[in-house]
């Protein structure tokens, strides 16, 4: 560049000759035409086209492969270096970096372009993503709900054991009331959980639960377009950033209880922060959302998925590809199922009859002791035996009350000792607990001597009587009892 404008300098104004010019610098004379011509160097053109002789007859080759890949998932497409190894299988005697740049450039061409969108108040986006998390020492993959505001760019996360129609729920449930109200449209990806059935470009047949959470709601909804995720692209930005800056360093936590008050802290933390281009931060941006939403109903929604069965013959109830106990009474009788996303209750005529924490996984089975007691009574000589009390850890005294019993009862110390554990249907282990080691203190060792200890003694004054509201009973006399008279229930001679 400094040549250059010397050149151009001692020319054009001082008037040396351009053949002086050429004896002192060597150059040709073209390159002194384009100097004079142009006050800066002209950049380097490449000619329009070049030839490709052993290129060329695989162009529409490569072109085809990647018009394939197109339905393929991202990360299951052909690189440049697979697109190589094919076409020089088929006879392709060129080098890689020929084949790389023509894939560049074709990928390059061929890349889709969006159109910015405009985001109003009182919208909202959700998705699921995933994430490790160590949850009681044990690594481990677990779901999060992501619901993004794109207006103000707020954003609520929460962690689930899965993708499902109860987490679906609960998400909608705790983001809802974590926001202060209802979003008026509501845009959501293709999942099986909401859509049953796609029947057009826009149209969908709406699954069950789907429209269980809409109703109560009354939010509008708009779903992508098939393989279209751009239509909800502030979310799928907003699980991103959520698994990298809430999830890195992976959390260390006792339970998902925990994982879901840090994530809930980090959402609080996150309001603070202004997004890039705002003018103030999401917290004040999330004012303008709020004023938009439909306010939340009066009645909370039941989260819950009901499902009518039956309990088998070992009083199990199977749910989800999980089997849950119930009292052996409720055997071969129809049970209600109700599962929560962190627990199940099970039910017979309104009442509930037995509750469970929801199993993870799968083939698994959930026991209460509890419920087979009653079946142990009458049959003692499985208690040993019984699955349900595998790994049932009681306190000492248990085992006590238990040695003692059989010891004074010869064959009926089990079966005593199964009626006292039958107590923990009415009464807490602690308090039962307290009721056995006062029973060993004091040697009263049957079920009904322990049940005396579980009787509050507000129960024992309750029992005295009250004159009140019999006042006409004042007026009776009782007399005292006298010892004497009772000689004359003797027999005639004094003899008894």
């Amino acid at each position: 560049m400094q040549l250059g404008a010397d050149i151009r300098r001692r020319v054009l104004v001082e008037g040396v000759s351009k053949r002086q010019i050429l004896r002192e610098t060597g150059m040709h004379w073209r390159t002194l035409e384009k100097i004079l011509a142009h006050p800066e160097p002209p950049p380097y053109r490449a000619p329009a086209s070049r030839a490709r002789p052993k290129l060329g007859p695989y162009l529409d080759r490569i072109a085809r492969i990647l018009e394939e890949d197109q339905g393929c998932p991202r990360k299951q497409r052909r690189t440049a270096k697979r697109i190589f190894d094919r076409i020089a299988a088929e006879g392709y005697e060129g080098g890689y970096t020929a084949v790389k740049k023509v894939v560049r450039d074709l990928k390059r061409v061929r890349g889709e372009v969006f159109v910015p969108l405009i985001h109003r108040p009182g919208e909202a986006q959700v998705d699921f993503g995933y994430a490790l998390a160590n949850v009681a020492g044990r690594l481990r993959k677990v779901a999060f709900f992501v619901m993004a505001l794109p207006h103000s760019d707020a954003l609520f996360v929460q962690a689930f054991e899965r993708e499902c129609t109860e987490t679906f729920w609960e998400g909608h449930v705790r983001g809802f009331a974590y926001s202060g109200g209802v979003p008026r449209r509501i845009t959501d990806d293709n999942s099986r959980v909401m859509v049953a059935r796609i029947v057009g470009p826009r149209q969908r047949r709406l699954t069950h639960g789907f429209l269980q959470l809409k109703s109560h709601y009354l939010f509008d909804h708009h779903f992508c377009l098939v393989q279209r995720p751009n239509e909800k692209g502030v979310v799928e930005g907003t699980v991103k950033y959520a698994r990298l800056n809430f999830f890195v360093p992976v959390p260390q936590v006792r339970d998902l209880d925990g994982l879901n008050a840090h994530l809930l802290e980090r959402c609080r933390e996150d309001q603070r922060r202004r997004g890039r281009g705002s003018a103030a931060t999401k917290e004040v941006l999330l004012g303008a959302d709020r004023a938009a939403f439909v306010p939340l109903p009066a009645a909370a929604f039941d989260a819950c998925r009901k499902r009518s069965t039956a309990a088998d013959s070992l009083s199990l109830v199977r749910f989800d590809d999980n089997d849950y106990s119930v009292p052996v009474r409720y055997a071969h009788h129809p049970v209600v199922v109700r599962a929560y996303v962190d627990r199940v209750e099970l039910g017979h005529k309104g009442e509930v009859i037995a509750g469970h924490r929801r199993l993870g996984g799968r083939e698994g089975v959930s026991f209460d002791p509890v419920h087979y007691l009653a079946l142990l009574e009458r049959k003692p000589g499985a208690l040993d035996h019984a699955r349900p009390l595998d790994g049932w850890e009681l306190p000492e005294c248990f085992a006590a009350l238990r040695r003692r019993l059989e010891a004074e009862r010869d064959g009926e110390g089990t079966r005593e000792y199964i009626r006292v554990l039958r107590l923990l249907e009415r009464h807490s282990l602690g308090r039962l607990t307290e009721a056995v080691e006062q029973g060993l203190r004091v040697r009263a060792h049957s079920r009904d001597a322990v049940a005396q200890f579980l009787l509050p003694r507000e129960d024992w004054r309750a029992t005295t009587f009250s004159l009140d509201g019999r006042e006409h009973l004042r007026r009776a006399v009782v007399r005292a009892t006298e010892v004497s008279a009772d000689r004359d229930l003797l027999p005639i001679g004094g003899a008894p």
